[in-house]
């Protein structure tokens, strides 16, 4: 009896197979992939947008409990796409890292030193055996004294900074509607309605107020604001 290619490589995260291959991240990596769509979109002197699908799979359902932007602090938001309770314990560290570092050093955390602080820890959880790797990608936006920014960050713990990305089922389309929409020009209508173009093209149904999350953080204040039900059906509207 012959064993099976790559056996053994795709059940221990610690062990890469012959072509130097992390079976586990790269299951991690396909969990994010059936994930529900999650676009953030940036503008140099404006601020950043992050717009979310949102999936009912029942009428039974509250709307209101499904939450796919987390606020981490004032000037900092994330998007998710993948396993909600993985990017549940991410986000609670993130957190906890903006608040050492107000108490630490008495000034609100850079966006790239917190991106940073979540790739060390999804990285460690790809090289230690009894564990296995965030099965979530992140978007992290947000406004510091530097300007806007805009990450995504992978389960690998890779993160790379963005004018406009897209994570979860829907990314390949989405891509392309971004690439063709985008412009250094645009005001923050401009980006919210672009997002709202882009999750139209993966939403099955009929777009409403009830399928997508939008949240803001401008260059201004420096706030991170979520965009209320009534809002959005009069950008939809204005579509």
């Amino acid at each position: 009896m012959f064993a099976a290619p790559g056996l053994g490589y795709d059940r221990a995260i610690t062990i890469f197979s012959p072509d130097g291959r992390l079976f586990q991240v790269e299951y991690a990596i396909e969990a994010v992939r059936r994930g529900t769509t999650a676009i953030g979109i940036k503008v140099d002197g404006v601020g950043v947008v992050l717009a979310v699908e949102k999936r009912i799979l029942s009428k039974l359902v509250e709307a209101n409990s499904i939450e796919k932007i987390f606020k981490i602090d004032e000037h900092i938001g994330a998007a998710i796409a993948g396993l909600t309770a993985d990017a549940r314990i991410l986000i609670n560290q993130a957190r906890i890292n903006s608040q050492i570092n107000k108490l630490t050093y008495d000034e609100p955390i850079t966006v790239e030193v917190l991106t940073r602080k979540i790739g060390d820890l999804k990285q460690l959880y790809t090289q230690h055996a009894g564990v296995r790797p965030f099965g979530v990608k992140l978007l992290i936006a947000g406004c510091d004294d530097t300007g806007s920014h805009l990450f995504m960050t992978d389960p690998s713990g890779t993160y790379w900074g963005h004018r406009a990305a897209v994570i979860g089922a829907g990314a390949q389309t989405v891509t392309e509607v971004l690439e063709q929409g985008y412009e250094s020009t645009l005001d923050m209508d401009g980006m919210i309605l672009l997002a709202l173009n882009a999750l139209k093209q993966v939403i099955e149904a009929e777009l409403d107020s009830t399928k997508v999350e939008i949240s803001i953080i401008n260059e201004v204040d420096k706030k991170l604001q979520k965009v209320s039900d009534e809002e959005i059906t009069k950008y939809i509207e204005r579509m």
